[in-house]
């Protein structure tokens, strides 16, 4: 059954078309990666799945339900949760308190005065139990800014995962990391994903990365859809060969 339906989904700006006509189907549990060239609309695609920026074309379903006129903060509440690709944390709150307040984010009864802190020891034990998932316990109570450029990363997620999504988008998890922390990351992720069943929309500049962790690949380039399967097909695809691993097979 697919969890996220997109239609001919399309963004111009102005003369500039970011994303062209893309559709795409993403089936409840599973890992979804969408790689291309610098500039080929992967983050853009992102921003119109999440509700960021407003589509020109098209329509995005969601759980079978449209919500291509929703904006961003309720499309997180229906359950889609996402990473960005430059990291935002809040640097001098701990790693705690970061997952804490993401959690909390989701419910729409966290201002009523009235049964408030059911809501906030509903949202410290998801917090809690995401910063476990992602092998962040060890270092909870020490700021954001503080943590190593690798645990920021994965705090994001946990971060998302706090908020118990329907729907994981992943942008660039492992940018900026050295080998060894790109390493480790995949292998909490890939456990992550395997152990929880999550569907999972991921956007990744590390073919590695791509390889190991996604059922599926979608292939942009210049905003339109090239090439789209299984992880072997995309890799033996000569258009994609030529558009992003530079004619090498």
């Amino acid at each position: 059954m697919a969890l996220l339906e997109l239609d001919d989904l399309t963004k111009r700006y102005g003369g500039i078309v970011a994303v062209d006509h893309v559709t795409m189907r993403i089936d409840a549990g599973e890992v979804r990666a969408v790689i291309g060239p610098n500039g080929a609309g992967k983050t853009s695609l992102f921003h119109l799945i999440t509700g960021v920026v407003k589509a020109t074309e098209g329509s995005v379903r969601f759980a079978d339900q449209d919500v291509s006129a929703l904006p961003a903060h309720v499309r997180c509440q229906r359950g889609m949760s996402r990473t960005f690709q430059l990291t935002s944390l809040f640097p001098e709150m701990s790693a705690r308190d970061n997952t804490r307040l993401a959690a909390q984010a989701r419910e729409g009864k966290r201002w009523l005065p009235l049964g408030g802190s059911g809501v906030f020891h509903g949202a410290a034990q998801r917090g809690d139990a995401a910063l476990e998932r992602l092998g962040l316990t060890h270092v909870a109570d020490r700021p954001a800014g503080l943590l190593s450029h690798g645990d920021q990363r994965l705090l994001e997620v946990a971060m998302a995962l706090a908020q118990q999504p329907r729907l994981l988008l992943l942008d660039e998890p492992t940018q900026g990391l050295s080998v060894e922390e790109t390493a480790q990351a995949v292998e909490v992720l890939a456990s992550l994903f395997a152990s929880a069943g999550l569907t999972v929309l991921l956007v990744e500049h590390d073919m590695e990365v791509v390889f190991r962790l996604a059922h599926k690949i979608t292939v942009l380039h210049r905003g339109s859809v090239i090439a789209d399967g299984d992880p072997e097909t995309v890799k033996a695809d000569e258009s994609v060969q030529n558009a992003y691993l530079g004619g090498f097979a």
